[in-house]
């Protein structure tokens, strides 16, 4: 029997144990999915609303609970771990909010009197949702609600790191009375999951993850016309204007930076500062760098805990040392944190200056606590740079300039596009990603569009 094993990064020990379904389980799975899709998607948009509202008020309820579970599962503190699950519960009902609008009828104007023309939005059937464990309960929540909310049954296939999220939904759907099998849950490895992104009675795929896990995506499904939605991480930079209010931009920017150890789709990873506030600001961003508490993640007084997975705090700090060796010089070294473990997950926030292009640090994605920060002559060498990345997802300006930010706004290959704010999702938003960073858009009411079909009615009336 296969099984999988949570090691938890807050001291090495397996956490969780948990058997892998196998195909003969994941074929049931979909089979009750499938059947249950038919029946759901009969059910009026109210009642379903209510349901996903009441799923909602049960999530937010346990959110202590759920919070140290996810300090456990995935190394965030305790200190903050409850608002993400607040925040999904709270981003649920924003697109329970959003849904009637969304889904609403399209009317079209007709040429005569006795032509009723509209276009309406149907369910794709069963939505598989494979979320990454950096956010597990907000990732996944942008998916499985509005799928449920549009008519599809959803099948949620979690990361290996954060299996237990995928069980904590399960309970909530049956508190708020979801019907049976509208909602399910597995634990599956990865020939399973990517035969059943093949199998036909998968109408659509939700993938957050790495750039080649959505290569395998793409590829699992080369067969079919089913559509994948896929988001797959960035290199989000940020651009310090000479007008920036300096003190806002360095505190807003140190969190964007290291929140969540760096592990942040959206998190900020370079950043482009004129020559005319260069000194002060880095002077600024590296003291309040310093005044992070590494350890671990149990600890309420703890704003800074361990990378998820030891294997990927050494990639990081290879590619601290690959930028030092061509120059980069580190304003914040790692031994100032007495909790950093040299050999383990527990990194410490590292801030590098005297960094460039040449260096994959500020081209490709990090992924962990650790900044580049470049001084440029103004707005056309920081769009310049800014574009220089194989990744799109967000982008930043701090300036006082709104027009400027409007004027340079087009000009940056992003999805997202922020002045005087960084990684942040308002659900009113669409959020897309450009290059490498994927393809599709979840949140907003553009959200609905992938996960459902619109289906054209033209009605001729007699009399």
């Amino acid at each position: 029997m296969s099984e999988l094993q949570v090691v938890t990064p807050v001291d090495g020990s397996v956490y969780v144990r948990r058997r892998l379904s196998p195909w003969n389980d994941v074929d049931a799975v979909l089979a009750r999915a499938d059947r249950a899709a038919r029946e759901w998607r009969t059910v009026p948009l109210r009642e379903r609303a209510e349901t996903c509202s009441r799923f909602a008020d049960r999530l937010a309820e346990r959110a202590d609970e759920l919070g140290r579970e996810l300090a456990w599962q995935m190394g965030r503190p305790v200190r903050f771990a409850p608002r993400e699950v607040t925040t999904a519960a709270d981003r649920a009902r924003s697109m329970t909010a959003l849904a009637p609008e969304a889904l609403a009828d399209v009317a079209v104007a007709a040429p005569s009197s006795d032509l009723e023309l509209f276009i309406r939005r149907e369910p794709l059937g069963v939505v598989l949702v494979v979320p990454a464990w950096n956010y597990p309960y907000l990732i996944a929540v942008n998916s499985v609600v509005p799928a449920l909310l549009a008519g599809n049954a959803v099948v949620l296939k979690h990361s290996s790191q954060t299996p237990l999220v995928a069980e904590r939904f399960g309970e909530a759907f049956a508190a708020a009375g979801l019907p049976q099998d509208v909602f399910q849950w597995l634990h599956a490895g990865h020939a399973e999951t990517e035969r059943a992104v093949a199998d036909p009675r998968v109408g659509f795929v939700a993938f957050t993850g790495s750039v080649r896990g959505g290569h395998e995506m793409v590829q699992a499904a080369k067969e079919r016309f089913v559509a994948l939605g896929l988001e797959l991480g960035g290199k989000d930079p940020a651009y310090v204007r000479a007008d920036a209010e300096l003190g806002h931009a360095i505190e807003n920017l140190v969190d964007g930076s290291f929140f969540n150890s760096g592990q942040s789709c959206c998190g900020i990873e370079r950043i482009y500062v004129h020559r005319d506030v260069y000194a002060p600001f880095v002077e600024g961003f590296a003291e309040l760098t310093r005044r992070y508490q590494l350890g671990n993640p149990l600890d309420p007084a703890v704003d800074l805990g361990p990378v998820a997975r030891a294997a990927h705090a050494a990639f990081v700090r290879d590619e601290i040392a690959a930028a030092v060796a061509r120059g980069a010089r580190s304003l914040v070294p790692e031994s100032d944190f007495a909790a950093a473990t040299p050999d383990g997950p527990y990194v410490g926030p590292q801030v590098l200056v005297d960094v460039d292009h040449r260096m994959s640090l500020m081209r490709e994605e990090t992924f962990g606590p650790v900044v580049g920060i470049m001084a440029v002559s103004g707005d056309d060498e920081a769009v310049d740079l800014m574009n220089d990345s194989p990744y799109g997802l967000t982008a930043s300006i701090w300036t006082r300039d709104r027009d400027a930010a409007l004027e340079i706004g087009p000009r940056i290959e992003t999805g997202t596009w922020f002045m005087n704010r960084c990684d942040w999702l308002d659900p009113g938003l669409a959020w897309v990603g450009v290059k490498d960073s994927g393809r599709g858009c979840t949140l907003s009411k553009l959200g609905y569009e992938q996960l459902t079909r619109p289906k054209s009615y033209h009605l001729r009336r007699f009399g």
